[in-house]
């Protein structure tokens, strides 16, 4: 595969040279060129069944006729006016034949190649933004390739035997008592109040629970049904219409409502209240923990909101960033990358990677848009 950067540089070239040949000739003699070729060869498609052999006569008179005039006012300047004065000369017989016809448009040729001329301009721009595109798609790689390599430069200087555990065990204690904490809340609680916790999580763009579709929301807060609990709306969803109406008032509604949205109600989980691990960066996390204590305050016991709120201090410390890099490099570094790294593999290829990113950069600011 050819070099992008050389694929630029030849289109630029070619972009150029097209330029240059149209400029020779300029827009409006090309145009004038067109417009006379495609009547020369309308007159030769329109009269070649006619007026060739023993056919029309009168056809044969009229082509050459036709012909002859339109040759003779075309402009003394036209580019390429000898080759329709050729071609006029290849049908200027007593009798024409399909031949004749062919040597005819085979002398408007040198027209033919002046009318291309427009379209090698367009395919030679084509060609240089299609070329310039792909360098710029390189940069972007480049970009994201040098983002995973300082990544795994960043983790090989990771202290391995930093006390990760300091970040761990809070976050998992967090973890476990926010879990724990909203099974009893879907479990023992109405789904009214499910639903108006979740409508309220709208709120709060960092803790992304889904929120509940519009259909089930009405019915629920709307309907007796609201007064059940998760389980006991689940195990409702699969009664019979006629078992229903021993529980509800309108097991129809009961049926379209949830029955439709049973995946939604069973995917229900607290993880849009969990600390991923290894833990996001320190600015990032202390906001999460800001608006999750605030969500989970709505149906968690302070127990559970403290836990939060210890993790929350954590990412105050001045430790955080290093453990969270050493328990990031854990988690993420295969021993293939610890092997790359340990040989210096990584950064020869960071190194090789910005200088590449540089040059194709600068390429793009020498050849501008078109």
């Amino acid at each position: 595969m050819s070099d992008p950067l050389t694929q630029l540089r030849d289109a630029d070239e070619a972009c150029r040279e097209a330029n240059a040949a149209v400029e020779e000739y300029g827009e409006e003699s090309i145009r004038a060129v067109a417009d006379a070729y495609d009547r020369a060869t309308h007159l030769l498609d329109r009269y070649e069944g006619k007026a060739t052999g023993t056919g029309d006569f009168q056809a044969f008179v009229q082509f050459q006729g036709q012909f002859a005039d339109f040759v003779e006012n075309l402009p003394d300047d036209l580019p390429a006016r000898e080759a329709f004065e050729r071609a006029e000369n290849a049908i200027d017989k007593r009798r024409l034949s399909e031949r004749d016809f062919e040597s005819g448009r085979s002398a408007l040729s040198p027209a033919e190649d002046i009318v291309a001329l427009s379209d090698e301009r367009n395919e030679a721009r084509k060609r240089y933004r299609d070329a310039r595109h792909t360098v710029s798609q390189r940069v972007t790689e480049l970009e994201e390739r040098i983002a995973d390599l300082e990544r795994l430069r960043e983790l090989g200087d990771a202290d391995l035997d930093a006390p990760t555990e300091l970040l761990r065990e809070p976050i998992d204690a967090a973890n476990d008592a926010i879990t724990e904490a909203f099974e009893s809340f879907t479990h023992d609680e109405n789904v009214r109040e499910l639903i108006e916790f979740l409508a309220a999580t709208e709120h709060y763009p960092l803790i992304e629970f889904q929120p509940p579709p519009d259909e089930l929301r009405a019915y629920l807060l709307d309907s007796d049904a609201g007064d059940l609990t998760l389980p006991e709306l689940l195990e409702y969803a699969h009664y019979s219409r006629s078992k229903l109406d021993h529980y509800v008032a309108d097991p129809a509604a009961l049926k379209r409502a949830v029955a439709t949205n049973e995946t939604y109600l069973d995917r229900l989980g607290p993880e849009p209240l969990t600390i991923d691990w290894p833990p996001a960066a320190a600015n990032e996390l202390r906001w999460w923990c800001d608006e999750a204590i605030r969500v989970a305050d709505r149906f968690a016991p302070p127990e559970a909101i403290t836990r939060l709120r210890e993790v929350e201090r954590l990412t105050r410390d001045d430790d955080f960033e290093r453990l969270r890099t050493a328990a990031r490099a854990r988690s993420e570094l295969s021993d293939e990358e610890r092997d790359r790294l340990a040989r210096g593999d990584v950064t020869d290829e960071l190194e090789r990677a910005q200088e590449r990113k540089d040059t194709l950069s600068d390429a793009l600011d020498e050849y501008p848009s078109r």
